[in-house]
């Protein structure tokens, strides 16, 4: 933890991994924030006592630097960054949809990049952060990554080829949960509960079911099935789920969620 790291695009995400490494011991005097707005970086100067810089002044200084700009905004901040990276700094993208090869092509040769989707349960040390290396990042590029990832959640590396389908599992996963429990509250109202108790009632069985599979090591399908009896409740739910097509509604929107990761990727944004 005696190398400089530099958060470039401090918004949640990138506030998120700059708290949950002062967390995990790493010494503010060591990091670096850049941002766009001064009210902003006074902000992040108060909270976390951490200097901020400029994009150019990041990348001269910097060990490592984390891009966690906007898919949109990552050709810009390259040709910033450009200029002053030197192939000992290693690269981590947190944008969606951002190749490594798009970086390494705007940075000098040998530049160790590697990519990241990490997943806004960061923001409460329940992230999940998926890895990929780059084509000059090694086995401590990748390990260091996960130090740094590791203080919001868990990580796992996987190839790049997997990272669009991954982006739409899980990157964009909590959203698809908040959905679920958005109709399942409004069905608590239409049964005839107060929102409030209809809210507590599905987070709290959101909450106990994630941990039963997270503990459990059980098959979703045998967890299903210890609370669906015969001629029960819950299989007429099940049914209904079922008629309304339910399980290929999701397989079609994670499908259309990793197509659209595709498509930053190659810059229709």
């Amino acid at each position: 933890m005696t190398q400089t790291v530099a958060v470039l695009g401090t918004g949640k995400i990138g506030e998120a991994l700059l708290s949950g490494m002062i967390r995990a011991g790493w010494p503010a005097a060591h990091l670096l924030v850049t941002t766009r707005r001064a009210d902003r970086a006074e902000e992040l100067r108060a909270r976390y006592g951490v200097e901020t810089v400029t994009n150019a002044e990041a990348a001269k200084r910097a060990d490592t630097l984390i891009l966690a700009v906007k898919p949109q905004d990552m050709g810009k901040l390259l040709d910033e960054l450009g200029p002053h990276v030197t192939p000992d700094r290693l690269v981590i993208s947190a944008a969606a949809g951002i190749t490594t090869t798009f970086i390494e092509e705007r940075l000098p040769t040998g530049t160790p990049v590697v990519r990241v989707m990490p997943n806004t349960p960061v923001l409460v040390d329940e992230g999940m952060s998926v890895i990929s290396a780059g084509g000059h990042a090694t086995g401590d590029h990748l390990a260091h990554t996960e130090e740094i990832f590791g203080g919001v959640g868990k990580t796992l590396r996987v190839p790049e080829s997997q990272q669009d389908a991954a982006t739409a599992l899980s990157g964009s996963g909590p959203a698809y949960f908040y959905f679920l429990v958005e109709a399942m509250t409004d069905a608590g109202i239409l049964l005839g509960l107060p929102r409030a108790q209809a809210h507590d009632l599905i987070v709290q069985a959101a909450i106990g079911a994630a941990v039963m599979l997270r503990d459990s090591g059980e098959h979703p399908v045998k967890l299903r099935e210890a609370v669906t009896s015969p001629a029960g409740t819950t299989i007429s739910a099940i049914r209904e789920l079922e008629n309304h097509g339910v399980r290929a509604a999701l397989i079609a929107a994670l499908e259309a969620a990793r197509d659209r990761s595709r498509e930053l990727a190659t810059g229709n944004g």
